[in-house]
């Protein structure tokens, strides 16, 4: 496959999970300053920042927060920019997209675009962008060969999936309150429902750290993605190359067995640490799948997700 073209299908991936994410963020921001009077709104909009690894300096509005995250095209962390990049890597591999799916990214970018989801109250809008996106993610599965196109898409999107889950259990050190902010963490993956049905209705904090981190049936678990990230790079490989273990599959592994092999009763020590070296991971994967697929081809698009 054209490198131009593996790249597109990379970061259509990484555009729409990242999209979807920040709406799931959100849509759950929302709810807690309504259901929590008592949340302050600067801090919460802080940390809530501070996830996506955005700076904010001084104490930011929650309007300011939803033009930031949600409708400014200028900024690198907005749904608006994340479905400009889906649109133009959509746009560069045409020949591979389904029409289907092309039409459903066009026209989700022409909805966000013309300011239509602006005109609706946040919640409703960040819901619309979640559908949308389901769609999309149920278009990609239903119209288009397996192949390697989808491969790539679906290396991308689970990659982004690592990145923004981290975030998400790192966000819960911030709060004070320990269980609200691990249900919190689990609504922000739509996890709760499964957690509950997992569990049983416990909703200890070392059990819900467990459940994003290493359950190997929920799709948006750490482990879940990372293995289907190692298994996307092995149907890439030649099985010539998969005995020697190359650079991509090593850093994912070895990612995979500081989580698995860890003791569960120290699952929340040094949490932080380990979802900031999870980051780096993804950089780190990031960079090697572009030098090993996409030599020498165009920074365009990959310059909107610069994050």
């Amino acid at each position: 496959m054209l490198s131009r073209i593996a790249e597109s299908m990379y970061w259509i991936g990484r555009y729409l999970e990242r999209a979807e994410v920040t709406a799931r963020l959100l849509e759950v921001h929302v709810q807690t300053l309504l259901e929590d009077p008592v949340t302050d709104e600067g801090v919460a909009n802080a940390n809530l920042l501070a996830v996506l690894g955005v700076e904010s300096g001084d104490d930011i509005d929650t309007d300011a927060l939803f033009k930031l995250l949600g409708w400014d095209g200028g900024s690198p962390v907005s749904m608006v920019s994340s479905f400009w990049g889906a649109r133009e890597s959509a746009r560069r591999s045409r020949e591979v997209v389904s029409v289907e799916l092309w039409e459903a990214i066009n026209t989700t970018w022409n909805m966000v675009r013309n300011n239509r989801l602006q005109r609706q109250r946040p919640a409703d809008a960040c819901h619309i962008i979640r559908e949308r996106c389901a769609t999309i993610a149920g278009l990609v599965e239903a119209t288009m060969p397996h192949d390697q196109g989808w491969q790539f898409l679906v290396l991308g999107r689970n990659l982004e999936r690592i990145d923004m889950t981290s975030r998400i259990i790192e966000s819960a050190l911030f709060m004070p309150n320990e269980d609200a902010a691990w249900t919190l963490s689990l609504r922000s993956c739509s996890a709760y429902h499964a957690f509950r049905l997992t569990h049983q209705g416990a909703e200890a904090p070392t059990d819900a750290a467990e459940f994003l981190l290493l359950d190997r049936l929920f799709p948006r678990s750490v482990v879940f993605c990372l293995d289907q990230c190692e298994r996307i790079v092995s149907r890439l490989e030649p099985g010539e190359a998969i005995s020697q273990l190359n650079d991509i599959l090593r850093v994912l592994g070895a990612a995979r067995a500081e989580l698995e092999y860890r003791p569960r009763k120290l699952i929340l020590e040094g949490v932080r640490t380990r979802m900031k070296s999870l980051q780096k991971t993804c950089l780190d994967v990031n960079d090697a799948v572009a030098s090993r697929y996409f030599d020498g081809s165009e920074e365009l698009i990959r310059q909107a997700g610069a994050r």
